[in-house]
């Protein structure tokens, strides 16, 4: 595994992006604390002090992502009057985060909103509530604005458009990881997304 922890500064900086890194790869059970505080160049200690234990920090890995996609979306959103361009515009800019980092992308997938032991153990950070609650804005707007279909339930309408995308991405993967028959593209996956959406449109 490539050594990038190394160029980040603090503990606390090497041991998220190490974690990011190792839950990827083996996954959240898998993965020791003593192979991440290995791979960040730290000791346990510092991994107590600053995430208590490895569900803070991967916790954290996912809150850090939401820091950088949040505020980044919503600015692209106040320049778009549309809702459902602002909509189309959002979904294409996670898609496009995602597509960028491999890593964070198979922990979204595989371990973000997963049910862990007995149900205590779900990852929901502030930072994906508040992409929710944007979310649903964005689909208010749409209903108020009569660009959504009549009597949708918009918090149902949020759930099936984004486990579509998580469908497709989690098909992609499977895809690359094993023999799975998922051979189509980012692009395919976008014109899959647009043409779900077009059903609840209001022509």
């Amino acid at each position: 595994m490539p050594q990038k922890t190394a160029v980040l500064t603090s503990s606390h900086d090497r041991l998220r992006e190490a974690g990011k890194d190792l839950f990827a790869e083996r996954g959240f059970e898998e993965t020791t604390t003593a192979a991440i505080c290995r791979l960040a160049g730290t000791s346990q200690s510092q991994l107590i002090k600053h995430f208590n234990n490895k569900l803070g920090l991967l916790e954290a890995v996912f809150e850090f992502a939401w820091e950088q996609i949040n505020p980044a979306i919503r600015l692209a959103a106040e320049r778009i009057p549309s809702p459902t361009d602002k909509l189309k515009i959002v979904i294409d800019m996670i898609l496009t985060f995602l597509e960028r980092d491999r890593a964070l992308r198979t922990l979204f997938l595989l371990e973000g909103r997963r049910i862990r032991g007995d149900g205590h153990m779900i990852v929901l950070t502030p930072g994906f509530l508040e992409f929710i609650k944007f979310l649903d804005g964005v689909l208010k707007e749409m209903q108020a604005k009569g660009e959504l279909a009549p009597h949708i339930h918009l918090q149902a309408l949020r759930s099936g458009l984004m486990g579509a995308i998580e469908g497709l991405l989690r098909d992609q993967y499977l895809a690359r990881a094993t023999r799975y028959p998922a051979t189509f593209s980012e692009a395919d996956s976008r014109v899959i997304f647009s043409t779900i959406l077009a059903a609840f449109l209001n022509n």
